[in-house]
């Protein structure tokens, strides 16, 4: 450690002493991370087995995309490794968000309501749906799909009551949305057991209604996925947890196969649906991305928990608390002061091995109603496995850290955060 600490950072005393026991403390809940990858890679390594993956699968395809034996051994790999029917793995969702829109458009019709289980969802969904604070065309509520949401718990927990009494209540109601991840908001990531409960009580009074979880921030966090305890649909980005810090862009979407067919003909067209999309050369990126996730996602959790573990020791408010079981890897940091907030994000942004030179500014963004502090110095564009932290420019000023594909790189970042915060504090 003396070059880290000597050489590299040049830290005082008293912050190392902080590090040392924050390192004692956190070791068990790092164990444990690493059990949990273990089954999660055990899993994609036998699914990788059972679908005899091999070199050839790697080729791609172009122009139409027919007869691709490689995008659809993977996609049987997501199904199966997820507990899901069928699934749809394609580079041709954009987005996270893009691929949620298009979940939505093809399984809701004009007259159907949606009902946001977990409060208002993530910034840019918003706009997907049309609030009123987010205006646009082309949105869920243009369309004349109506909207409903129910807030958590002053514990940041499901309203179960609510949600039954709604469901009763509203007869359009359609699909349940439910945001796994925390996204912008001071709150627990929702857990399985949770979304087994929701489940359970969506099924006993119309079997019918879908429950679609967005489940990004969450893949291979936990020994089971969302569709295995009663979701019957999951969407992410690829450039989160499963495409492992590999796959260039993307999204995929697994469930049940009538949702499946609904949602690749609304990505394709009617007719056309699961068929065609040429995935050119980024088949084997999307593999081996995936068979690496488990591996990534444990590293990004160990670099959460020390994050947590450090900056409470420092007296700043952070959720999860370091002991706590995790449904996410992202870690909130309650800062209170715009620049503590900001030197935070330039700190992540200073130990990055891309654009380590850049300084961070609050910024307009497509999508986000506010201004947003974005750190992240990552080889995939906005590939937040690797590592960053994005802050909303709004009090109480809380950044949202998430990623780091090699613990070492996370803790060499989240140490150099912390002293870009002391020094910021010492000045003030």
């Amino acid at each position: 450690m003396s070059y880290l600490y000597e050489e590299y950072f040049q830290l005082g005393p008293e912050l190392i002493k902080k590090i040392e026991r924050v390192e004692e403390k956190i070791q068990p809940y790092i164990n444990n991370i690493q059990e949990t990858v273990l089954d999660n890679q055990a899993k994609v390594l036998s699914a990788f087995k059972e679908y005899r993956v091999s070199e050839f699968h790697f080729a791609g395809s172009t122009g139409y995309g027919y007869n691709d034996s490689g995008r659809k051994v993977l996609e049987n790999i997501y199904a199966d490794v997820f507990g899901a029917e069928e699934s749809l793995v394609r580079t041709h969702f954009v987005s996270g968000t893009h691929t949620l829109a298009v979940c939505l458009d093809a399984l809701l019709s004009p007259g159907e309501t949606l009902l946001s289980a977990a409060g208002a969802p993530y910034d840019t969904l918003q706009k997907v749906i049309g609030l009123p604070s987010s205006p646009s065309k082309g949105t869920l509520l243009q369309k004349g799909v109506n909207y409903r949401q129910v807030e958590l718990t002053a514990h940041g927990t499901l309203d179960l009551p609510e949600l039954e009494r709604i469901i009763k209540k509203i007869k359009s109601v359609t699909v349940v949305l439910l945001q796994r991840s925390r996204g912008y908001a001071w709150r627990p990531a929702v857990t399985l057991a949770e979304i087994e409960i929701l489940s359970q009580l969506i099924k006993k009074i119309n079997p019918k209604i879908i429950l679609f979880v967005d489940n990004c921030y969450g893949e291979f966090v936990n020994p089971l996925e969302p569709t295995q305890v009663g979701a019957d649909l999951i969407a992410g980005s690829l450039i989160k947890n499963p495409g492992g810090g590999l796959a260039p862009t993307g999204g995929y979407a697994a469930g049940r196969k009538d949702l499946m067919e609904l949602i690749a003909d609304r990505l394709t067209a009617p007719g056309l649906g699961k068929e065609v999309g040429a995935t050119l050369t980024h088949n084997r990126s999307l593999f081996q991305g995936y068979f690496l996730a488990p591996h990534g996602v444990g590293e990004a959790l160990k670099a959460a928990v020390f994050a947590a573990a450090l900056f409470e020791e420092m007296g700043f408010e952070v959720s999860p608390f370091f002991h706590q079981p995790r449904s996410d890897i992202v870690q909130a940091i309650q800062f209170n002061h715009p620049q503590t907030m900001l030197s935070f994000c330039r700190g992540i942004q200073k130990h990055a091995p891309v654009d380590s030179y850049v300084q961070p500014q609050p910024a307009r963004m497509a999508g986000y109603g506010d201004q947003v502090v974005m750190a992240a110095g990552t080889f995939i564009q906005g590939g937040s496995l690797e590592l960053s932290a994005d802050a909303p420019y709004r009090p109480p000023y809380i950044a949202y850290l998430q990623g780091g594909l090699t613990f070492e790189h996370g803790k060499i970042a989240v140490i150099g955060a912390a002293k870009e915060v002391l020094e910021t504090l010492n000045r003030n």
